[in-house]
């Protein structure tokens, strides 16, 4: 009988690097001159996968913005995957603005990368969605990466990740 290989197609970020890249967002934000004397911060929430910024105006916060963004690009964490909302008032007439990040592929994203995959009629590539994440198989390891190919070359707003390679 012939083996099968297979692998998962996913998103995410590394947390760690994420902590890494608001610490020192933070300890440049405390240096900086045109941020002395203001209340301005940035929280990470681990657990929900939230970034929350904060500063008392929209100039500011922008800049924040643009801080934490080269932070995060230095240590390689995808900016497709960071996903801004609206900045909102605060207390004491400053702003917030919440950037989720985005940590497994969602159903309608996992949908697309099936339907990519059958569109492109790769005969015998099978792909079934798990979770947060979409398993795709095949006994040809060469029809494997045209896949790979294939989904790189697509653009699904988030940076798609292939993990878990296996031969059965």
């Amino acid at each position: 009988m012939a083996s099968t290989s297979s692998f998962d197609v996913t998103t995410g970020v590394d947390m760690m690097e994420v902590n890494n890249a608001v610490e020192q967002a933070t300890k440049e934000i405390q240096q900086r001159y045109d941020f002395k004397g203001m209340k301005v911060e940035i929280a990470l929430d681990e657990k929900e996968k939230k970034i929350t910024l904060a500063a008392p105006d929209e100039y500011k916060l922008a800049a924040v913005w643009d801080v934490l963004q080269s932070k995060m690009v230095k240590r390689k964490v995808p900016l497709k995957n960071l996903t801004p909302g609206k900045a909102e008032s605060a207390a004491g007439s400053s702003l917030r603005q919440v950037v989720e990040l985005q940590q497994g592929l969602t159903t309608e994203m996992c949908r697309e990368v099936v339907k990519v995959l059958k569109e492109a009629k790769l005969k015998k590539v099978q792909s079934a969605i798990q979770g947060d994440a979409v398993r795709i198989s095949s006994a040809s390891k060469d029809d494997l990466q045209g896949a790979m190919a294939l989904l790189r070359g697509h653009d699904f707003g988030v940076e798609i990740k292939f993990e878990n390679f296996r031969t059965n």
